[in-house]
């Protein structure tokens, strides 16, 4: 697989561990990079990008439509619309400057395959340094992957974060 394009020249072949780990950290990358539109090419269309709460301290939320959640888009034009308010400075939530990130990936396990779809689960471990300071964020992942077409699309993101008492904005560029 080509990470700059993401092109998989055989398709139509099972995606291969070195190949999915390669996939998480190139789009680790573009987050990295704040190479926005890369980022979002990783995501399909319909794929809900969803970060649960702790209702208590070992409890996290089931239903993002009825219960909190830290962040919840149900497709990807919510994921789009949030890309657009860091690119025009229209948030309240983002500040400049943007905060600079360091992802880092780790305990990569593939769960299930069924045809062209993987299911994944990851730890993460986000760096940032913005005003002086270094924050550090840390979760599990879970990702379900599209490998039917000619690159490999997030169809599912779930984001469980790990250290949640934060002291300010979390945005999708800390996970």
């Amino acid at each position: 697989m080509d990470t700059a394009t993401l092109e998989r020249p055989q398709a139509g072949r099972a995606m291969g561990y070195d190949e999915i780990v390669s996939f998480l950290h190139a789009e680790a990358r573009a987050l990295d990079d704040r190479d926005w539109d890369a980022w979002l090419a990783f995501y399909r269309e319909d794929c809900p990008f969803w970060m649960p709460t702790w209702d208590d301290e070992d409890r996290l939320t089931e239903d993002p439509l009825n219960e909190m959640s830290l962040m919840y888009y149900p497709d990807r034009t919510g994921i789009e619309d949030r890309v657009f308010r860091i690119k025009t400075d229209r948030s309240s939530a983002t500040s400049l400057p943007e905060p600079r990130t360091s992802h880092n990936i780790s305990n990569v396990e593939v769960l299930s395959r069924q045809g062209s779809e993987i299911r994944l689960r990851f730890n993460w471990l986000t760096l940032s340094y913005r005003y002086g300071e270094t924050d550090q964020h840390w979760g599990t992942s879970f990702y379900t992957i599209d490998t039917s077409g000619p690159r490999p699309l997030i169809t599912s993101k779930k984001v469980v974060l790990k250290n949640d008492r934060i002291h300010h904005v979390i945005d999708v560029y800390h996970v």
